[in-house]
């Protein structure tokens, strides 16, 4: 497979989003600007695709009973618990969640989190797009500095 396509799923893809687009680009040689823009670009477009399609897919499940008395008690009970963050940290901390870079916080799961907690349009783009951009700061910095120190210390070894 095409190196470029594999970074373009890799930067779409739910689980890796850019936290694994950019290393696999880093890794293979990949010109590291075009690797960061279309990691971004794709993992942004990505995020705000899913904010806006997750409406429909769950007005379209509501056909089945079972599915919206389960979804209602489900929303209900986690707008409780998130409510008073929300409403303290506002779209920012959507932001930085989507920012930090650890597994189960990207652009996917800040979409699916903005819609649930009933956050404007605006906001969760504006949430969604700024922690993309902070999480790809954070892992081209880790990667660049990380292979840095990996040639520093072991080709010194060998």
């Amino acid at each position: 497979m095409n190196s470029w396509l594999f970074l373009l799923l890799l930067a779409v893809a739910p689980i890796s989003e850019l936290r694994g687009a950019i290393p696999y680009g880093i890794i293979k040689g990949l010109p590291l600007i075009p690797v960061i823009l279309i990691s971004i670009i794709a993992n942004i477009i990505a995020g705000i695709l899913v904010y806006f399609f997750l409406d429909k897919i769950v007005h379209l499940f509501f056909n089945w009973g079972f599915f919206k008395r389960y979804y209602h008690k489900f929303i209900e009970r986690a707008q409780k618990k998130i409510h008073a963050q929300v409403e303290k940290y506002g779209w920012i901390g959507v932001a930085l969640f989507v920012g930090i870079p650890l597994p189960i916080t990207g652009a996917w799961t800040g979409a699916l989190g903005s819609y649930l907690i009933g956050l404007e349009k605006k906001k969760a783009i504006a949430a969604i797009i700024l922690g993309v951009l902070m999480a790809s700061i954070i892992v081209t910095i880790v990667m660049l500095t990380g292979a840095e120190i990996f040639q520093k210390l072991f080709i010194k070894v060998i």
